[in-house]
């Protein structure tokens, strides 16, 4: 089967490559009949469920013992009841499992399989749309990785640190998971992200009707503290507010080389639907 024609099906089902590419080698790679064909199956009418948007859903995280490498994922569901699904719960597991002992970060690949057919199978007996929608993998080679996952299992971090060990890189996990720190260091805050907060720092100060001298020193006050308030190693240790992270790790001798942050549903856009109109359209269809 072609690539195009797999892809065709796939787009228009929201099937697994595997099952598209069965259904298309079943029917002599005619996308109508496998779609057909496809409609008298238990796999279609799991896809019909693919176009409602998961939104909620959990977060997970698994180190390895000797804290080398970790893993963070992200899989959803339509609701938080279903989230808290003892079923929906094991198959996360699965995921996690799968993704730490395979280091495999792409989500598309890790679901090719058994574990994309167990999705399936799971929207069927729950009736939700479900999908791992990321996978993260963190690892070093002079260091720990550490992670802490938020009791309702809406946030999970993975943290890296140049030396220290795994209790120190915890606590540096659970401050990120409280405050959720752009960057690493103010060095690591991209240009063009300073540039748009100076642009509207600068918009703000002029309304002052200042002299230029004070709102150039106005507004670089106010690109430090924005930077410091953005920057995980010069934020106020959660557990400790007397000390920045930074020295927190320091004092450690270790550094803090990279952190992961997943948060349920962020960055995904939900249809807001009005209830009566709901009820409307379908009455008029």
């Amino acid at each position: 089967m072609s690539a195009a024609l797999v892809k065709e099906l796939r787009e228009r089902t929201g099937l697994g490559l595997l099952e598209c590419k069965k259904a298309l080698a079943s029917v002599g790679g005619d996308v109508e009949l496998a779609i057909e064909e496809l409609r008298k199956s238990s796999g279609m009418k799991a896809a019909k469920k693919a176009g409602r948007t998961a939104a909620d859903g959990v977060v997970a995280a698994r180190v390895a013992d000797d804290c080398s490498y970790g893993v963070l994922v992200e899989v959803n569901s339509e609701t938080d009841f279903v989230a808290r699904d003892a079923g929906f719960l094991a198959f996360v597991d699965t995921v996690v499992n799968a993704a730490f002992d395979k280091k495999e970060s792409d989500a598309e690949a890790l679901m090719a399989g058994e574990l994309e057919s167990a999705r399936e199978a799971l929207v069927q007996k729950i009736g939700e749309n479900i999908g791992v929608r990321r996978i993260q993998l963190v690892d070093t080679e002079s260091g720990v990785v550490g992670s802490y996952v938020h009791s309702n299992n809406r946030i999970a971090v993975l943290v890296s640190l140049k030396g220290g060990d795994q209790d120190l890189a915890r606590d540096v996990a659970m401050h990120v998971a409280a405050v959720n720190p752009q960057v690493v260091s103010a060095e690591d805050m991209p240009e063009e992200l300073v540039a748009k907060e100076k642009e509207i720092f600068m918009a703000q100060a002029q309304e002052s009707g200042k002299p230029a001298e004070i709102i150039e020193k106005m507004i670089g006050g106010r690109i430090k503290k924005f930077l410091a308030e953005n920057s995980l190693t010069e934020q106020a240790f959660v557990k400790d507010p007397d000390v920045t992270v930074g020295k927190l790790v320091a004092s450690a001798g270790a550094e803090v080389v990279s952190f992961i942050r997943f948060e349920v549903g962020e960055g995904i856009e939900v249809e807001k639907v009005d209830f009566a109109d709901e009820v409307a359209a379908q009455l008029k269809g």
